[in-house]
């Protein structure tokens, strides 16, 4: 293939091991330098002596097509390594008193939970599907992929003349008002955004993709939970011959006349000849890289929306739970003041809305017979105080709704309990403001207005992640690393024809 590069790539999450994939496949000696003990970033496992196995981070598989368009580019398909279960239901909402709907995985039988809720939503319900399908199409064929580097990438006359129905500049929450009236349906069409990131009136139309997405597609279980996928992404990996460095957290990325000659790390030199930074974008901006060689200010940070952080609770029962499916989502209170609570006067909730997941439901190696795993979710604005005291008072609110929506008694039977919230996000993954999800998906920070995956003054460094493109959310990070290595071969290749020349 011609010269070998040696590429350090900073971080193993998603998109770090994505990068390094593609990286090595095309012939370079690629090393992943992984601050943690273990690969995955925030879709680590939490594995405990008591027999219970949590994910950390994501728990809704959701795209397959991207997890399999990755394992087809190296000749393999995702059932080469875990097996996938579309749940039924796909998951379960919590509306006041306790009302619980069940949603259903089946589209007609949608179409009829719609129906019974609202006269004639069905009919609606079909033709938002339909749009939102052909901006679902659009956005993998046409927009996902692409760097965002400049807005000629989107000069393509078959995505301009579909612009107007992509409604990138339309509201989110004007657009789904023009089908759905009842609460119910509001809140299920308006969830996704809660943890995209962004107040549902500024999130641009074009995301209902995502209730394609979920409500279509369908919501997927990885048997062994995400874990099993991230294995499976560290396998491909270690077949294409990628390098893994645990417990080595990079200090200083070394920079020499716009060209990065060596990193630092556990106070030990790595030469390289180009890197590619999947930790977060401000952590490597703001304290690997000199100020000289910075591409965004730290106003520029403190500009940006950030999507949530989050309160999980991991728990350990020695019961299990007789009503309680994979996925509950509780909106027994009212969205709209817990969103301003994270987006426009950022403070702990008043009437949280939170989220269960009962892996264990689908999946017995996650739990020991007879035991439940649960973990609680509640999403939160970055940067608030992070005590344990606010931590305990949260987990309170939380396990007494949920005792009340099962009428069983949980936290006598709690046998392992841990916490995670800002302080340990910006400690295991030194996330910018202890963010969970990366930015808002807001019309301003959207494509070619993100931060970008190219290093202005450095030649031969590139960023990946869920801070810049194409987004927050496992997939996109899964392409953003794509993307990242594929900018860092070109760049090489290049070069080469410099030098040809």
């Amino acid at each position: 293939m011609g010269e070998k590069y040696k590429v350090i790539v900073i971080g193993s999450g998603f998109s770090g091991l994505s990068a390094a994939c593609y990286l090595s496949t095309a012939g370079h000696e690629v090393h992943v330098l992984e601050k943690n003990g273990e690969p995955g970033g925030r879709a680590r496992q939490l594995k405990t002596d008591k027999g219970f196995v949590f994910d950390m981070g994501p728990s809704w598989y959701w795209m397959p097509e991207v997890f399999e368009n990755f394992f087809n580019d190296f000749g393999y398909k995702a059932s080469d390594f875990y097996e996938l279960q579309l749940l039924q239901p796909a998951f379960d909402i919590v509306f006041q008193n306790n009302e619980i709907t069940h949603i259903p995985q089946n589209f007609e039988e949608l179409c009829e939970l719609f129906e019974s809720l609202e006269k004639g939503s069905a009919g609606r319900l079909r033709k938002f599907m339909d749009e939102a399908g052909f901006k679902y199409k659009t956005a993998m064929e046409n927009i996902i992929y692409k760097p965002g580097l400049s807005l000629m990438e989107f000069a393509d006359l078959k995505l301009l003349k579909g612009a107007v129905r992509l409604q990138v500049f339309s509201s989110f929450s004007k657009y789904i008002r023009k089908f759905f009236s009842h609460p119910k349906l509001l809140a299920l069409m308006e969830f996704p955004v809660l943890f995209l990131g962004a107040m549902p009136e500024e999130t641009p139309a074009l995301y209902s993709l995502m209730n394609y997405a979920g409500l279509k597609l369908g919501t997927w279980y990885p048997k062994g939970g995400f874990g099993a996928v991230v294995e499976a992404f560290v396998k491909v990996a270690k077949r294409q011959g990628v390098q893994f460095h645990f417990n080595t957290e990079v200090e200083k990325i070394n920079s020499n006349q716009g060209q990065i000659n060596f990193v630092v790390a556990d106070e030990k030199i790595w030469e390289c000849d180009a890197v590619i930074a999947a930790a977060d974008y401000h952590h490597v901006e703001e304290k690997l890289l000199n100020p000289i060689d910075r591409n965004y200010s730290e106003a520029y940070w403190q500009r940006k929306t950030l999507a949530p952080s989050c309160l999980i609770f991991y728990l350990g029962l020695n019961k299990q739970l007789q009503s309680l499916n994979h996925h509950t989502l509780f909106f027994d209170e009212e969205l709209h003041p817990h969103s301003l609570e994270i987006y426009k006067k950022p403070e702990w909730p008043e009437k949280p809305l939170f989220y269960v997941c009962c892996p264990s439901k689908t999946d017995t190696t996650v739990a020991p017979i007879g035991h439940e795993n649960l973990f609680l979710l509640m999403p939160i604005a970055p940067a608030l105080n992070d005590t344990e005291e606010i931590r305990e008072k949260y987990f309170k609110i939380m396990i007494q709704r949920l005792e009340k929506l099962t009428a069983e008694n949980i936290s006598d039977h709690i046998i392992y309990k841990r916490s995670y919230c800002i302080n340990d996000f910006n400690n295991d993954y030194n996330s910018f403001k202890g963010n969970a999800y990366g930015l808002a998906n807001t019309l301003m920070q959207t494509a070619v207005l993100k931060p970008k995956l190219i290093n202005y003054k450095i030649q031969n460094l590139f960023y990946a992640g869920q801070l810049t493109v194409p987004g927050p959310g496992v997939p996109p990070s899964i392409i953003s690393g794509k993307i990242a290595a594929g900018l860092l071969l070109k760049s090489i290749n290049s070069k080469k024809n410099e030098i040809n020349i």
